[in-house]
């Protein structure tokens, strides 16, 4: 029987900066257990066979508001800056995206002004005063023919749900401008890490020294009769904590499918993406109407990687059910009480925090992730 201060379920961002700041700044051994084969959790990144570094579970934009994140995360990784930018594809074209004046003129089909844009809105935007769902926060903006062309078949695809069912903050992250501004995120420090993520993440281990154990491919369970502890930190899904007592939480999945190109093989897609080395004009591209896929990621744009070849990934919203991913709580009404339930549970549980997007059923940027892993460590510093 091994004792550690700390079982920490899942090395993703949560798991990994609690374990650095626990054997980093008051020297506490941790256990580190995930039941996949590698570092990262959803952020992971690898070099595929075409050479290209890409991120297996869909595109990780990191960017963030806050200095002592930014610092904090500084200390395990160089970065390499970057404005992320996507492209929507509607009625053969492709269109800048989140909606600005740019938007607005490829809309006219002319040259156009903000105070001719803010009137435009102002004369097609619904009234409503208070949106109570992603519908209507969304045309309570732009109005029902922007709202359509854009985001209306894009969130039926990606939640299967209409989005009058889903709450205003889904389709509310997504920001309407009046000036050129086609930056697809607003907070002042956008970056990638230089070397990817994986490294990162790597270096993080590499700081606890021996303070820290890791164990790939297990499940947490399988290591309970063979280990003491003093305090979890639980980062998976919070429902199956709890052997789905209440039933299980909706969750929406997600399948990925790669495709790579070499030089040769790009020939006319270089003329669509208007750059050499590249299948696609950006690193995103939105396909929110007919198509089966969300989404076509290029994450060479953003990586800044030199070289001939490319990959590019087709993103599908997929049913979740056991043995697949859970890449999304659902933000619905339902889905919230029935993790109120959870939480109840959860509440109750001593010696346990549950932190990170599963284990709180709440979508989170990774900056934010980072922020809740620091302070649930301030937070128990200080008890002990």
């Amino acid at each position: 029987m091994r004792h550690y201060n700390y079982l920490i379920v899942g090395s993703g961002f949560s798991g990994l900066t609690f374990a650095e700041r626990a054997a980093t700044q008051v020297g506490k051994t941790s256990l580190i257990v995930d039941r996949r084969d590698h570092l990262g959790g959803n952020a992971y990144d690898y070099h595929d066979a075409a050479g290209v570094l890409i991120h297996r579970y869909g595109p990780h934009y990191f960017r963030t508001n806050s200095t002592l994140i930014c610092d904090y995360l500084s200390q395990f990784t160089e970065w390499h800056q970057v404005n992320y930018e996507i492209l929507s594809y509607s009625d053969g074209r492709y269109w800048n995206f989140p909606i600005n004046l740019n938007t607005f003129e490829q809309f006219l089909g002319r040259p156009s002004t903000s105070e001719e844009m803010e009137k435009w809105l102002a004369e097609h935007r619904v009234p409503i005063e208070s949106p109570k769902n992603s519908e209507e926060v969304i045309v309570s903006q732009v109005g029902w023919e922007l709202y359509e062309k854009f985001f209306k078949g894009y969130t039926l695809k990606q939640w299967k749900r209409e989005p009058k069912e889903l709450d205003a903050s889904v389709c509310g992250r997504i920001s309407i401008r009046t000036n050129r501004d086609n930056r697809y995120l607003r907070e002042e420090f956008q970056a990638l890490p230089k070397e990817g993520y994986t490294r990162m993440f790597e270096q993080m281990v590499a700081a606890c020294g021996d303070k820290l154990t890791l164990m790939l491919q297990t499940d947490y369970r399988d290591v309970l009769s063979s280990i003491t502890f003093d305090h979890m930190i639980y980062t998976g899904a919070i429902d199956d904590y709890f052997d789905c007592f209440y039933g299980p939480l909706p969750y929406r999945s997600l399948r990925f499918e790669p495709e790579s190109f070499t030089k040769e093989q790009l020939g006319a897609r270089e003329k669509i993406s208007g750059k050499k080395g590249f299948w696609q004009p950006a690193m995103q591209v939105n396909y929110p109407n007919e198509e089966a896929f969300t989404r076509i990621v290029e994450m060479k744009h953003a990586t800044g990687q030199q070289g001939d070849n490319t990959t590019i990934v087709r993103e599908y919203p997929d049913d979740y059910e056991p043995g697949k991913e859970a890449y999304y709580p659902i933000p619905a009404p339902d889905a919230a009480a029935l993790y109120q339930r959870y939480k109840t549970l959860a509440d109750g549980e001593k010696n346990v925090s549950f932190i990170g997007r599963l284990a709180t059923y709440r979508y989170y940027n990774m900056d934010q992730v980072v922020g809740i892993a620091l302070a649930e460590f301030k937070k128990l510093e200080k008890i002990s």
